[in-house]
C-alpha cells in the first residue's frame, strides 16, 4: 500500500518583504517600473533596496539602511502607499 504525501504547507507572508510596480502611459511616453525589496545586512539590521527607472534599463538604485526587519517592513509600506498614489499599479 502506497501513501500519497500531502505537499508542503505554504506560508503566506503576513508582511511582504518586496514589492514591484509598473508605470506605462504611452501618450506621455512614460514607461517606468519601481521596485522595492529587504535584504539582510552583515550587522544584524535590514536593508531596503529601492531600484526604479525606464522599463528595459537598469535604473537606479539606492540602498537604505535600518536597525531591524520590523521597520524596513514599515519603511516598504510608506512606499507602496507613496507609489501608488503617484500612479504606479502592481506589476
Amino acid at each position: 500500500m502506497t501513501r500519497k504525501r500531502r505537499p508542503a504547507a505554504s506560508q503566506i507572508d503576513l508582511f511582504p518583504v518586496s514589492a514591484h510596480f509598473r508605470k506605462i502611459r504611452p501618450e506621455k511616453n512614460e514607461w517606468r517600473f519601481y521596485s522595492l525589496s529587504i535584504q539582510p545586512d552583515l550587522f544584524g539590521g535590514a536593508v531596503l533596496v529601492r531600484q526604479w527607472g525606464r522599463i528595459g534599463t537598469r535604473g537606479t538604485q539606492r540602498l537604505d539602511l535600518h536597525p531591524d526587519e520590523g521597520t524596513a517592513v514599515n519603511a516598504l509600506a510608506d512606499q507602496v502607499v507613496i507609489r501608488r498614489r503617484r500612479g504606479y499599479t502592481a506589476a
